[in-house]
């Protein structure tokens, strides 16, 4: 009988919903904290009269830009267990995404705070506004408008690198299928499973990004 037809139980389809939950959450975890140090490197990126600031920030993002996470991940658990300090696989997993989404969305708010035009800067000085009042009242109204598709886009790409997860153990979709596909032979039937929730949860982001993208147009 061709695997397709194998009985799959709906204790199997409950398990890979699970999965889908430690996926969602995982990716709202590192986009959520990753957007912290995103904009400390964003502003690091663009403080031109602190050279070395800019300096280890650009160093921090080429680094992990420059690298694959699957690598960063590998060094976080297995690598720092050579040197004594076991990771938990949360924290293995997690830290490297948190750091990997810093890197590409820092990239992403320095774009936008560069996109102000330099006159907009000049004249918030002349009015005498302290660096916080320029960028809360100047620079973020806009710079978040032109953040905000290239965000979404980048969340997509989060939600499928979380699939890494899989390498150190940590059960999140990916691994949920893999299991089942162990236990039930059914690989075709798992997987096809699986790229459909990857799917389900992608394609309403990248709805969203389009979206964004095309209103952003129309208020340009």
């Amino acid at each position: 009988m061709p695997e397709i037809f194998i009985a799959f139980s709906y204790k199997d389809v409950l398990f890979l919903l699970q999965g889908a939950l430690v996926t969602v959450a995982l990716c709202a975890m590192a986009f959520s904290c990753g957007l912290v140090v995103a904009l400390a490197i964003g502003l690091m990126r663009t403080a031109r009269r602190l050279r070395p600031l800019q300096w280890v920030a650009g160093a921090y993002v080429e680094v992990f830009r420059g690298t694959p996470l699957l690598m960063q991940i590998f060094i976080a658990y297995f690598g720092l267990s050579i040197l004594g300090l076991n990771l938990p696989r949360f924290v293995a997993v997690s830290v490297p995404l948190i750091l990997f989404t810093g890197a590409f969305m820092g990239e992403i708010v320095r774009a936008g705070i560069e996109a102000i035009p330099r006159g907009q800067w000049e004249a918030g000085w002349s009015l005498g506004m302290t660096y916080g009042q320029l960028m809360r009242y100047v620079v973020a109204p806009t710079a978040v408008r032109i953040m905000i598709p290239p965000s979404v886009g980048f969340l997509v790409q989060l939600v499928k690198g979380t699939s890494l997860a899989y390498v150190v153990g940590y059960v999140e979709l990916t691994r949920a299928g893999y299991i089942i596909s162990q236990s039930t032979y059914a690989t075709m039937l798992v997987f096809t499973l699986v790229g459909a929730i990857y799917f389900g949860i992608n394609y309403p982001l990248s709805l969203a990004s389009q979206r964004l993208e095309v209103r952003l147009k129309r208020h340009a």
